[in-house]
């Protein structure tokens, strides 16, 4: 007795699911990757041509009010100011668990090198590696 089967098996894939399933995910990309940005503050970077290719996980920010005298210093491109005092203290507890640890200064490039240079000693006191973020030219 020999028994068939009426219906048949379809091998078709259906591409619609699939089209609809890459543009969601074109979609979420678009959107998170313009979120993404590592310095809230704006700054006038100085221009460059070296770029680094390490990755700093901490940020610091100097900002210059053009009176000549007025630089305020920002964590991880925080809004509120921290006095200079307590940045060391600041770096040191963002950094504590990181195996390289390395930070990034951003500095607008109406500020006097004096200042990004007390920045570079706290991490030659620290031993931490330091990034001087630029503007690519």
């Amino acid at each position: 007795m020999a028994i068939k089967r009426h219906t048949k098996v379809l091998s078709d894939i259906g591409m619609s699911s699939m089209t609809d399933l890459v543009f969601l995910l074109l979609i979420f990309f678009l959107i998170t990757s313009t979120l993404v940005n590592p310095n809230a503050l704006k700054l006038l970077l100085p221009k460059s041509t070296g770029q680094v290719s390490a990755k700093a996980t901490v940020s610091v920010s100097i900002k210059d009010w053009h009176d000549g005298q007025t630089y305020t210093y920002h964590i991880n491109g925080n809004e509120t100011a921290i006095p200079f005092a307590q940045v060391e203290d600041s770096l040191v507890e963002l950094l504590q668990s990181e195996e390289d640890p390395t930070f990034s200064i951003y500095s607008d490039e109406t500020v006097p090198v004096g200042e990004v240079v007390q920045v570079m000693n706290i991490a030659k006191r620290n031993h931490y590696k330091v990034i001087l973020a630029t503007s690519p030219e």
